[in-house]
């Protein structure tokens, strides 16, 4: 199975890269499938690549969900 997960951008980098954030866990990812993407935009990020960009509420609804499933999204282990 594969998961895309919503990630704060946090610091637009060169080369059409973003620095992101997620719980604290930060990775830079490839901006290359996404136009118009700002810090402080959330992205839905897929092995290393951002793939849209998704409304703020969304994405905190998207994480309070999955946390609540039990998820760890930020890749500490469960």
């Amino acid at each position: 199975m594969c998961l895309a997960i919503p990630t704060r951008v946090v610091e637009l980098l060169p080369d059409a890269q973003a620095l992101v954030d997620l719980g604290g866990v930060r990775k830079t990812v490839s901006l290359e499938l996404v136009d118009d993407v700002a810090p402080g935009d959330y992205v839905i990020v897929h092995v290393g690549y951002a793939l849209t960009r998704l409304d703020a509420d969304e994405a905190e609804r998207t994480l309070a969900l999955m946390a609540e499933a039990g998820l760890d999204v930020t890749g500490g282990g469960a």
